[in-house]
């Protein structure tokens, strides 16, 4: 199903031609024939403009905690002569 900004979108497109009409200079079957053209490209740049904007306002998940590590201190006499 076509998304109404979608068609929204191709009118806008094709308004220039939709002005032409108005004033006598465009039949109307090229006014339609330019909005039928105008849906696909309109429905494509849309289509990449929520690609392009979909990751954005998502919240990131928190990085999982590390395991806590306590040194323990080492024998300078172990290390000469391991067990």
């Amino acid at each position: 199903m076509i998304r109404p900004s979608v068609l929204l979108f191709a009118f806008v497109l094709s308004a220039p031609a939709l002005y032409r009409f108005l004033h006598d200079q465009l039949d109307l079957t090229d006014v339609l024939i330019r909005f039928i053209i105008a849906v696909p490209i309109a429905a494509l740049l849309l289509a990449a403009l929520r690609f392009v904007t979909a990751g954005y306002g998502r919240a990131e998940e928190p990085e999982p905690e590390a395991t806590a590590v306590t040194p323990t201190p080492v024998d300078v006499h172990e290390m000469e002569n391991p067990a």
